[in-house]
């Protein structure tokens, strides 16, 4: 199937990058990448859900990749639920990677009509589940104002990929991630700290598949088991061979999990 790739910007700065079938698209995909990320997280797997197509919609969030750096406090959930309401895309179906997880998560207990479906990516509830870990990704912002992104990436990014992965995907997921900004990280470290979406997961009531690379060790195959468990009718998917970064590592069978989730709750 022919497809096309654009990016937008709307008017309070946000940047998007879409990859759009030719002709109608069955649904609209929001992809939300992680705390070191940015649209280009999803490039491969934005690419395979518009050959089935899908409009998927991958954003820059505040403070990442070509979106305006965010003036004082912002609150992302809000701010991504007004785009989707200006822009008549909902109900959306959200796939979340790690810190998007948490913001498709919060988003779907705010705003349940506004969500289709939710797909989170070696996600997590948030690191405020208990206060070591919050601290730790307070630390975080510490560490990037004194080291920079390029270092920052240095040491960092190799933890996200699986021992499996290709020299040039791992090189890939540590560009991102050098390419992060500290208003932008900052402000995805305070939600991090200060979110735990614990008390919400069994009240969600929309289609949910968990997803998480086999070799993660950065949230980690039980902390996706957990959310599995406690979200309603949600199902688990251990991808093999991926770390953290699963949806960069392995878009392939990301995208046939998505696509296979989603039809056997069309059906």
């Amino acid at each position: 199937m022919t497809r096309t790739r654009a990016r937008f910007l709307t008017p309070d700065g946000t940047s998007f990058v879409e990859h759009r079938p030719e002709g109608s698209s069955t649904r609209t995909a929001l992809l939300l990448h992680g705390i070191g990320g940015n649209a280009a997280t999803f490039e491969e797997l934005g690419n395979r859900l518009a050959a089935r197509g899908v409009r998927a919609i991958a954003w820059d969030a505040p403070g990442y990749g070509r979106s305006r750096d965010p003036r004082g406090p912002v609150d992302v959930v809000d701010q991504l639920a007004s785009v989707i309401s200006t822009r008549r895309w909902g109900p959306v179906d959200l796939i979340g990677t790690s810190w998007g997880g948490v913001i498709a998560t919060v988003l779907a207990h705010r705003r349940p009509t506004t969500v289709r479906s939710l797909v989170l990516a070696d996600s997590t509830r948030g690191s405020a589940v208990d206060t070591v870990r919050a601290e730790a990704m307070r630390a975080r912002v510490a560490e990037l104002r004194a080291l920079g992104a390029e270092e920052l990436a240095a040491r960092r990014a190799g933890r996200l990929v699986s021992p499996h992965a290709d020299d040039d995907v791992a090189l890939q997921v540590r560009r991102h991630m050098s390419r992060v900004r500290l208003p932008g990280y900052t402000a995805a470290a305070h939600f991090m700290a200060s979110t735990d979406t614990g008390p919400m997961l069994a009240g969600l009531d929309v289609p949910t598949l968990v997803l998480v690379g086999e070799d993660d060790v950065v949230t980690g195959v039980g902390e996706s088991q957990l959310l599995a468990e406690r979200i309603p009718g949600a199902s688990l998917t251990i991808v093999p061979q991926a770390g953290h970064a699963a949806v960069t590592e392995r878009p392939d069978l990301v995208a046939a999990a998505v696509i296979d989730f989603w039809a056997a709750h069309d059906g």
